[in-house]
């Protein structure tokens, strides 16, 4: 039990430390103290993805709840459509998941819906996954009592991890921008920003690439790129108008040089 407890601990630790690099200035007593007990009771782990902090809040993610139901000896997931609720072209798909802790489980269900109205625009053509998954997700909460909210259910957050950047942002890969761990990158962060604040995705990267002085932002240095996603987002939240303004510049740039 001692044994246990040490190597929880430890986990703990190094879980904290990763939030801190990840999100630093996010992380605050309470913010601490939820995910110590998340930690303890659900054995969720930030360093394998288990867990987002997203404006201040812990939220769970789709392979954290499928690793939690595998550590539970989960039975088995039926998921299928329920076609009278579905609309293959206004996109609209609603499923239906059962989730059977075990072999005599009568099952917990749990239904997802996704729709253009409630998804991402970076998930055009992909409402059936997205629906899939948010049903998934939610019987597995049921199932094992979490509740923390999944990532996939946030309508703003809703992509394929391959696709999450947006239309009009370049992919960050190169320069170590991104993640291949399962934790947000930089490149998410910084859509995050321009669909919370309704910024114009394709003006964003003309001043990203001005403020990092390179052709392309995925040609910046992390240390810019991070420098960049902070301007950005002070300079949203004191005065959204005067940064639309200076957006807008780059457009007239380019309507002069052509």
């Amino acid at each position: 039990m001692r044994q246990e407890a040490t190597k929880n601990k430890r986990a703990f630790r190094c879980d904290l430390a990763i939030v801190k690099k990840l999100w630093p200035g996010q992380v605050h007593e309470i913010q601490r103290e939820s995910l110590k007990a998340l930690c303890r009771e659900y054995q969720f782990s930030v360093r394998v993805g288990d867990l987002q902090l997203l404006e201040g809040r812990w939220y769970v993610t789709h392979s954290g709840l499928v690793r939690l139901s595998r550590r539970n000896g989960c039975a088995g997931i039926r998921v299928h459509p329920v076609s009278r609720f579905c609309n293959a072209e206004a996109h609209r798909w609603v499923f239906k998941a059962t989730v059977y802790k075990s072999s005599s489980s009568r099952g917990f269900v749990g239904h997802g819906d996704a729709d253009p109205s409630n998804t991402s625009s970076v998930v055009r053509g992909a409402e059936m996954r997205v629906a899939e998954t948010r049903a998934v997700n939610r019987a597995l909460r049921k199932a094992y009592g979490i509740g923390l909210c999944s990532v996939e259910e946030l309508g703003y957050l809703s992509s394929p991890p391959e696709r999450i950047g947006g239309k009009g942002m370049d992919s960050v890969h190169s320069n170590g921008n991104g993640s291949g761990t399962g934790q947000p990158r930089l490149r998410d962060k910084l859509c995050l920003l321009v669909r919370k604040h309704e910024l114009d995705p394709s003006l964003v990267k003309r001043y990203a690439a001005d403020f990092c002085g390179t052709e392309a932002l995925r040609d910046a240095s992390r240390d810019l790129v991070e420098a960049f996603i902070s301007t950005l987002a002070d300079e949203a939240a004191k005065d959204r108008a005067a940064l639309v303004c200076k957006l807008n510049s780059y457009n007239q740039l380019e309507e002069v040089k052509s």
